[in-house]
């Protein structure tokens, strides 16, 4: 998460400092696609001090905030880091409309409705990824709901245990992370594809290899992993699972 957040917030400065007035027309989103006539109603003299340090503020603001709540927690902090630059480039493009017209401009109107738009699908992404996968189960079959969930027939399972740690995780394939959320495929040290489904920040994790070598790590919320695998172990009628 570090790494991340120095990354992002070299990179708002950077921005800052990269658009210049004489490099504007090709670099600016926005400006680069207007005509001469449409850029020379823009106060571009007054708009790029204003940018360069809506961006150096933005890449300090994001380090600083963003490592004071991943001390306190990494949700949060997942959290933030998705949500908190979207929320100032919706300031910045309020703001700063008032160099090129005004919000009531079709351009600038339509600039934020696309940034308004993303946060809403940026909040409604991350409310179904932080929504708990209940696991549910019977004789049958266990069945992990929820986004990346799957069901699984009780003669397709080898074993279910607890595993201490996770193997180490190297690339996202195809998931869902923020923080100690981590939900889809996963690839490890060794190659291995690995689906993680873990709606919490418990240490210990509840691991289901499959008939087919294919392997399920499971974090349950609000109740412990040992608990959860203790009552699946009771149901499933055989009596061969790992312990």
């Amino acid at each position: 998460m570090t790494y991340i957040l120095v990354g992002m917030s070299l990179l708002f400065v950077a921005i800052g400092f990269i658009v210049t007035e004489n490099n504007a027309k090709y670099l600016l989103s926005g400006y680069n696609t207007m005509t001469e006539e449409e850029r020379k109603k823009v106060d571009i003299k007054s708009y790029i001090p204003y940018f360069r340090k809506f961006h150096i503020i933005l890449g300090i603001s994001f380090l600083v905030l963003g490592y004071g709540i991943n001390l306190i927690n990494k949700n949060y902090a997942g959290i933030f880091l998705a949500v908190y630059p979207i929320l100032t480039y919706i300031y910045f493009a309020i703001n700063s409309s008032k160099f090129s017209g005004g919000l009531n401009t079709k351009s600038n109107k339509i600039g934020l409705y696309v940034i308004v738009g993303a946060f809403i699908f940026v909040v409604g992404l991350i409310s179904y990824g932080f929504k708990e996968n209940k696991i549910v189960f019977d004789s049958q079959k266990i069945e992990l709901k929820g986004i990346y969930g799957e069901t699984i027939e009780t003669e397709q399972i080898k074993s279910i245990e607890i595993e201490n740690e996770l193997p180490k995780i190297t690339l996202k394939t195809n998931g869902f992370a923020l923080g100690e959320i981590r939900k889809g495929f996963f690839k490890t040290a060794n190659g291995e594809i690995v689906k993680l489904i873990l709606n919490s920040e418990q240490k210990s994790y509840i691991l289901l290899t499959k008939s087919d070598g294919k392997k399920i790590y499971y974090s349950a919320r609000g109740k412990s992993n040992e608990k959860v695998l203790n009552e699946i172990k009771k149901t499933l009628p055989n009596n061969g699972y790992s312990k």
